[in-house]
């Protein structure tokens, strides 16, 4: 019917709707459902209630929406739902910026504009690509479990590096943080992998961070305290010379 809305599907009578549940959290949903029911059977209405409340906490925490991703080549999209806590200009780590002796490329070694979004347990916690291409690193590094708010978390905390080149050349490298409850990083790619913009590539257990270094040159359009979504919302956009520049390459 001429004028009808539909969804981002195609479907008509547009509604909200439960997103699925990934299947990582699946199993914690499940056990805390078990718990409650075995406390109740066992009259324990001071355990059941709460675990019950607990396992619609955990089914939520691990929601995964559709997102509908810009398709435009001079777009970064956000690779995390949450709070944009810093904004700075500061080198990328050194494991996306040294030789690895593996021949893979790397960034350079230049200041550059660092992103922070702050994921808090009331966030969806799928991680996603910022931009299409083929993921050249991951690399994994352990560390302590601070509050992923402070700056020094970058450094300090357990993390994930990932660095994604495109097609015509640009690179650009974002990083997963562990941050005070989150105790577990869980890629969804592995280097090799090619992936369109907004890609899911893994999450981080219970509240943390995302780290995003944006090419050089290129300039925030988010503010700190904005709220930002995975995959929709467009964190930087690349200048006509840069991407000639790459294309040039």
């Amino acid at each position: 019917m001429a004028g009808e809305l539909v969804d981002n599907k195609g479907r008509g009578d547009i509604g909200w709707h439960w997103p699925p549940i990934h299947p990582e959290g699946r199993k914690f949903g499940l056990i805390a459902i078990g718990i409650s029911l075995f406390a109740a059977f066992m009259a324990w209405e001071t355990i059941a209630w709460p675990m019950a409340f607990l396992s619609l906490g955990v089914f939520a925490f691990f929601r995964d929406p559709e997102r509908v991703v810009p398709q435009d080549e001079r777009f970064i999209v956000s690779p995390a739902d949450g709070l944009v806590s810093l904004i700075a200009q500061v080198e990328p780590p050194a494991e996306l910026t040294m030789d690895d002796g593996s021949g893979t490329p790397s960034l350079a070694r230049e200041p550059v504009t660092r992103i922070s979004i702050f994921m808090s347990v009331f966030d969806v916690h799928i991680n996603r690509a910022p931009i299409g291409g083929t993921v050249r690193r991951l690399v994994y590094i352990p560390g302590k479990f601070m509050n992923a708010d402070l700056d020094k978390a970058s450094e300090d905390n357990e993390r994930q590096h990932i660095l994604i080149e495109r097609h015509d050349g640009l690179m650009l490298g974002f990083t997963q943080i562990a941050g005070l409850v989150a105790r577990r990083i869980v890629p969804f790619v592995k280097p090799g992998d090619t992936l369109a913009a907004g890609a899911r590539v893994g999450l981080i257990r219970f509240g943390s961070r995302v780290d995003v270094y944006l090419p050089a040159g290129t300039d925030s359009r988010v503010l700190v305290g904005q709220k930002v979504v995975a995959g929709e919302t467009v964190l930087a956009e690349i200048g006509e010379r840069r991407l000639i520049e790459g294309i040039a390459q």
